[in-house]
C-alpha cells in the first residue's frame, strides 16, 4: 500500500514538473500563420489573398466569407489543421474577408452594408483582378446565410457556392439557440448596449447552450498539461475564442429579428437594401454542408436550402461531427477539404 502511494506521488510530481516545463516554454500562442497579402481594405474590413508558391491550377478563384461572430482564424488554426492550407494545396487562389473588429462608429452598419456593400465590393475586386464574370464563394455559418442572400441578389457574379453549417430555416425547434431567440427583445438588447453587441456577451450565450462543455474542457486541460502538442492545440482554440469581435447593432438587430424570429428568408419576405430576396434566383451550383452533431446550427436549419434555391446542380454533404469539428478536426483535413476541392474542380470550366 505504501509503495503504491509513493509511486503515485512520484508520477504526479513528474507530471507536474513536465507541465511546468511545457508552460514555461510557451512564449506566444500563434494562430492563422499562413502567409497572405492584403489586396483591398474599407472601414474595418480587409480582403486578403493567400500567397501561393506556384500558379493556381483552378481557373476560378474562391472567396471565403466567414461569420461576423468570432474570426476567420479558426480556418487556419495551426499548420497541420488548416482548412485554408488544404484549399491552397489543392491549387486554388484563395481570398478571404476579414471583417475586423467593429467599434461604436460602426453601430449603424446594416445587412445592406455587409451584403450589397462589403461583400459585393470584394467580389468585384476579385472579378476585376482576374478579368472574369463569376467567382466561387465558400462560406461559413452566418457568413453562409449572408452569402446565400448575396448569391440570390447577384446570381450573375457567383459561379459556385459552398455553404458550411449555414442557418437558413430558422423555424426549427432542434437548436436551443433558435428557441431562445424567439422570446428575446433584440431592440432592447441593441439599445442597452448603445448599438454595439459585445463579443463576450455572445460567447457567454454560446456557453449556456452546453453548460457542461466548459467544465469538460477545463477537466481535459489537467490531463494534457504534460503533453506539449496537445496543450498548444488547446491554447490555440482558446485564443481564437477569446478574440471574438463585437457586433454592429443594426446588422445584429435585423439578422435576429428578420431571420431568427420571423424566418423571412424562407418565407420570401426578406428585404435587404430595398431588394426582395428570392432564393429561386440563386442558380449557381450549390454544395450545402451540414454537421450531424451540430448544436449551434442543427441539420434541420441547414438542409432545407437545397429545396428552396433555383439551382439544378445541388448537393447535400453530411459531415459526422460538430459545428467546429467541420474545420479543425483531423477528419476534416482528410475528408472534407479534399471533397470540397474535388467538387469545385469538377465545375471549374
Amino acid at each position: 500500500m505504501e509503495t503504491n502511494l509513493i509511486e503515485e506521488f512520484t508520477s504526479i510530481s513528474a507530471k507536474l514538473m513536465k507541465s511546468y516545463e511545457n508552460l514555461n516554454k510557451i512564449e506566444e500562442v500563434t494562430i492563422a500563420s499562413t502567409s497572405k497579402t492584403a489586396v483591398y481594405s474599407e472601414d474595418k474590413l480587409t480582403l486578403y489573398l493567400y500567397d501561393r508558391e506556384t500558379e493556381a491550377s483552378y481557373k476560378t478563384p474562391v472567396l471565403i466569407v466567414y461569420a461576423l461572430v468570432n474570426t476567420y482564424k479558426m480556418l487556419d488554426l495551426q499548420p497541420d489543421r488548416s482548412y485554408i492550407k488544404n484549399l491552397l494545396a489543392a491549387g486554388m487562389d484563395v481570398y478571404l474577408i476579414d471583417w475586423g473588429f467593429p467599434t461604436r462608429s460602426d453601430r449603424f452598419l446594416s445587412m445592406d452594408d455587409y451584403i450589397n456593400g462589403y461583400i459585393n465590393t470584394c467580389v468585384d475586386v476579385i472579378r476585376t483582378k482576374h478579368q472574369i464574370e463569376k467567382i466561387n464563394i465558400l462560406s461559413i455559418c452566418q457568413g453562409g446565410t449572408l452569402s446565400v442572400i448575396y448569391s440570390a441578389l447577384y446570381p450573375n457574379k457567383v459561379k459556385n457556392l459552398v455553404t458550411h453549417v449555414t442557418p437558413i430555416d430558422f423555424s426549427t425547434n432542434e437548436g436551443l439557440l433558435f428557441r431562445w431567440s424567439r422570446d428575446m427583445d433584440f431592440d432592447a438588447l441593441v439599445d442597452a448596449n448603445h448599438g454595439l453587441i459585445p463579443g463576450e456577451f455572445l460567447n457567454q450565450g454560446f456557453d449556456m447552450l452546453k453548460p457542461m462543455m466548459k467544465l469538460q474542457k477545463q477537466q481535459a486541460l489537467t490531463s494534457l498539461l504534460d503533453n506539449a502538442d496537445k496543450l498548444l492545440n488547446y491554447l490555440r482554440m482558446e485564443k481564437w475564442i477569446s478574440e471574438s469581435p463585437d457586433q454592429a447593432g443594426e446588422c445584429f438587430r435585423q439578422f435576429m429579428k428578420d431571420l431568427y424570429q420571423n424566418n423571412k428568408l424562407v418565407k420570401g419576405e426578406l428585404e435587404v437594401g430595398g431588394k426582395k430576396v428570392n432564393l429561386k434566383n440563386l442558380s449557381a451550383p450549390l454544395l450545402n454542408i451540414y454537421a450531424t452533431e451540430d448544436h449551434l446550427v442543427p441539420p434541420a436549419a441547414t438542409k432545407p436550402l437545397n429545396d428552396l434555391v433555383g439551382s439544378t446542380d445541388k448537393e447535400l454533404y453530411s459531415f459526422k461531427g460538430g459545428h467546429i469539428g467541420v474545420f479543425v478536426g483531423s477528419r476534416s483535413q482528410k475528408e472534407l477539404a479534399p471533397a470540397v476541392a474535388e467538387w469545385l474542380k469538377k465545375r471549374d470550366k
